[in-house]
């Protein structure tokens, strides 16, 4: 249902800044406007000139800020309605009277997201493009952004109506023959193999870019895990180039999950500092501990770092066990220091040492340049491959996309099969309308309110 009313939010981050933006959509955006903004000149303002005037309190014409006001009418306007964004001084307390002024003038306070929502619900972008500008607000590196800008221009939507439109006329072919069989000839069951495997391709090679899409759109969740004083804290510094954790020989001094970000390659990683896994009998400790085993079993990649100086004693076959498990790097750390423990984790790590598509081994020392750099490497390479990602290829990025293009494939699939076992053609129609409705849940022809809800809700207010 698209809404009468007239919303309006701050469209610009919290803080202190030069300018701040408020923004209003509806059909009494300009009547808001003349009530609170007076430009300067009276003269005809064109939609997308921006004026400088006098933004007043409505009912008391008490002056709030000199400011800027830009038309934009509909329906070729973001949000398909008359949209008015007035630009003020960015100072908290003129942004406040601002937005107070503009809903005591008539609107009402938007929902989050509820200016992209107006948007789709007026038709100026289907839903993928609507999730895909949650995703570029979001963006914390250059290529999650490209994506999520690739994304917004709607080559994902136009592709999956264009293969709706095609599956919509073999639908009709074949229930106009269900019905009438008399009059309309049966559908040409080539032709319909053909059109199931094309479908099927193209679904098949959407599919296979999500996971670079993902990557690009949420980051890898990384784990350093290891026995204490074997050199974790000092490689979340080293990866970061910051001194963000405290670094001692005395063991136990981490005592919690640390976190930071940083980008590999363009990816984001979330970089996780743990505990030292040991037993111990301070309370305190032990809970970072477990903090540290529970990181550890969600982590998408460990890193796991040893003092290869050392023989390898308890602590260390524990924590070689704890994560044996998860796709990891081990670090077979202070080699400038020594490699009494070397060939022993060497034995005890076959996998890593082999270098497969889930764990990589590396001896060295966190403080060379050089082993900081293969560590990248290898996360580049166990994360996603090692390739620079597509961002023109990333156009399936969330799990609502996938799983109902997933059911598209299944139904296509099927379709196959019948069509392979030479079928009555009649049995293709419920396979048929699945792939339409699939392909519909993802541009939002077929979306359910409260799934629309589910979406909009983690936008932004002012977007």
């Amino acid at each position: 249902m698209i809404a009468d009313d007239t919303i309006a939010a701050i469209a610009t981050p919290p803080g202190v800044a030069a300018i701040a933006i408020v923004r209003i959509s509806g059909p009494d955006a300009r009547a808001i406007r003349s009530a609170c903004f007076h430009a300067r000149r009276d003269s005809h303002v064109s939609a997308g000139q921006l004026v400088r005037g006098s933004l007043r309190e409505p009912d008391t014409g008490r002056s709030i800020d000199d400011a800027l006001a830009v038309l934009f009418e509909a329906p070729r306007s973001y949000t398909g309605e008359d949209v008015v964004e007035l630009h003020v001084h960015g100072g908290s307390g003129v942004v406040s009277a601002a937005l107070a002024a503009v809903l005591r003038a008539g609107a009402r306070l938007a929902q989050p997201g509820e200016f992209t929502r107006r948007a789709f619900l007026n038709g100026r972008m289907d839903l993928a493009q609507a999730e895909s500008v949650a995703d570029l607000i979001a963006a914390q590196t250059e290529a999650s952004a490209k994506a999520a800008a690739v994304r917004l221009e709607g080559a994902l939507g136009r592709s999956l109506r264009d293969m709706r439109t095609e599956l919509m006329d073999r639908l009709v072919e074949l229930e106009a023959h269900v019905d009438y069989p008399d009059e309309v000839p049966a559908p040409d069951a080539a032709q319909l193999a053909r059109c199931v495997e094309s479908q099927r391709l193209r679904i098949a090679a959407l599919l296979a870019g999500s996971g670079a899409a993902r990557v690009l759109r949420d980051g890898i969740d990384c784990v350093i895990a290891g026995p204490p004083n074997a050199g974790k804290s000092s490689l979340l510094n080293a990866l970061v180039e910051a001194e963000r954790v405290i670094v001692s020989e005395v063991p136990g001094t981490t005592r919690d999950v640390v976190e930071e970000r940083l980008a590999v390659d363009g990816v984001v990683l979330r970089l996780r500092d743990t505990a030292g896994l040991r037993a111990t009998r301070d309370a305190i400790e032990a809970e970072g501990v477990t903090r540290a085993r529970e990181a550890i079993e969600r982590a998408e990649l460990v890193i796991l770092v040893i003092d290869g100086s050392s023989p390898l004693r308890d602590d260390e076959r524990a924590a070689i066990a704890a994560t044996a498990q998860a796709p990891r790097i081990v670090l077979c750390n202070k080699s400038d220091l020594g490699d009494l423990g070397l060939r022993e984790l060497r034995a005890s790590v076959p996998d890593a040492v082999a270098e497969n598509a889930s764990s990589a081994f590396i001896a060295g020392s966190v403080r060379s340049a050089d082993t900081i750099e293969r560590i990248r490497a290898a996360i580049s390479r166990l994360g996603w491959g090692g390739a620079a990602l597509d961002a023109n290829a990333a156009l399936v990025a969330n799990a609502r996309q996938i799983e109902a293009l997933s059911r598209a494939r299944a139904a296509l699939e099927h379709a196959r099969a019948t069509l392979e076992n030479g079928l009555p053609l009649d049995l293709l129609s419920g396979d048929f309308g699945d792939a339409v409705a699939a392909y519909g849940e993802v541009t939002g022809e077929t979306v359910t309110d409260e799934v629309l809800d589910g979406i909009f809700s983690r936008f932004c207010v002012g977007k």
